[in-house]
């Protein structure tokens, strides 16, 4: 049994997308140039494109962003498998980052010493 009614989600996230073109089109019209960008340069294929997507989309735990590249993934033929495989690495570089904000941290705490 899945978490959310993804099916359905997606689909209200698309009519949202719609309602905020009509009160802001160009912000829309702007997402969507942002959004075709990939496709014109055609170094990576569609399906790797998506699969990244879904990988950014967890680290800015932006669920609308899941719905929408799961789908476009799956459809472009992407598998389970491969999609873990994109999670994965997205989880690693989020720990890595974590790492690295923690050096941070520490330098902080350090320089209020030094105060």
């Amino acid at each position: 049994m899945s978490m959310m009614d993804w099916n359905t989600y997606r689909q209200q996230i698309t009519a949202g997308v719609s309602g905020l073109a009509k009160l802001s089109p160009e912000t829309v019209r702007g997402y969507g140039a942002l959004s075709s960008v990939g496709q014109k340069t055609a170094q990576l294929d569609a399906k790797t494109r998506e699969l990244i997507a879904v990988a950014i989309a967890i680290t800015l735990r932006c669920d609308g962003c899941i719905t929408v590249h799961t789908d476009a993934a799956r459809k472009l033929g992407a598998t389970e498998a491969e999609l873990a495989e994109a999670l994965g690495v997205a989880t690693s570089v989020n720990a890595g980052a974590a790492i690295v904000y923690s050096t941070r941290a520490l330098d902080a705490f350090t320089a209020l010493a030094e105060a």
